[in-house]
């Protein structure tokens, strides 16, 4: 069993394609890697791709998971209004739901989950980060439930930008900063 200070999390994270949703599913389930957490990441996504539906599972735990599949998620990043539509309900009593209100016009009144709408699109394009709402949508969820130490959020996102792309750490970086800060 790996030890954490943290607790485990059932992560749903979903909008458009093309929105960087896998990808920071991808950066998310990272940390678990690097924190020597169980860790299970499963990407799914429309046929269309750029424009269709996409969203990813994540789970980061102390003991072994049972199943990739996440029915019941702690957490919702919803990057759009169909995809808060489709899963919010899902959402646990007690759980986040973290919503990028550029794209996100109306939220469902849920009592007993805690909400917080970001312009995580806006905050990234008026920063010259076009692109990276994703991960100001992150920076946001380690703000509201931390969900590893902080260093640990940084490697994962130095692992996940692949060296082809090494112009973007820096604004991955920027674009965490400011998600946190949001």
């Amino acid at each position: 069993m790996a030890e954490t200070t943290y607790p485990d999390r059932k992560i749903v994270l979903a909008g458009f394609g093309g929105q960087g949703v896998l990808f920071a599913g991808k950066v998310i389930a990272y940390t678990g890697l690097i924190g020597d957490r169980e860790v299970s990441w499963l990407p799914s996504y429309g046929p269309e791709m750029r424009g269709g539906t996409a969203n990813c599972s994540v789970s980061l735990a102390a003991d072994p998971i049972g199943s990739p599949l996440i029915t019941a998620p702690d957490v919702l990043i919803a990057m759009n209004q169909p995809s808060l539509d489709k899963f919010i309900d899902a959402v646990v009593p007690g759980g986040l739901i973290i919503a990028d209100s550029t794209l996100v016009q109306s939220i469902p009144e849920r009592s007993d989950v805690t909400v917080k709408a970001i312009p995580a699109a806006d905050i990234a394009e008026k920063a010259g980060l076009k692109g990276l709402g994703n991960i100001v949508l992150v920076g946001a969820l380690f703000a509201a439930d931390p969900f590893c130490d902080p260093e640990v959020l940084t490697a994962a996102i130095e692992k996940c930008v692949p060296a082809r792309k090494a112009a973007m750490l820096d604004k991955n970086k920027q674009a965490l900063s400011l998600g946190i800060e949001a």
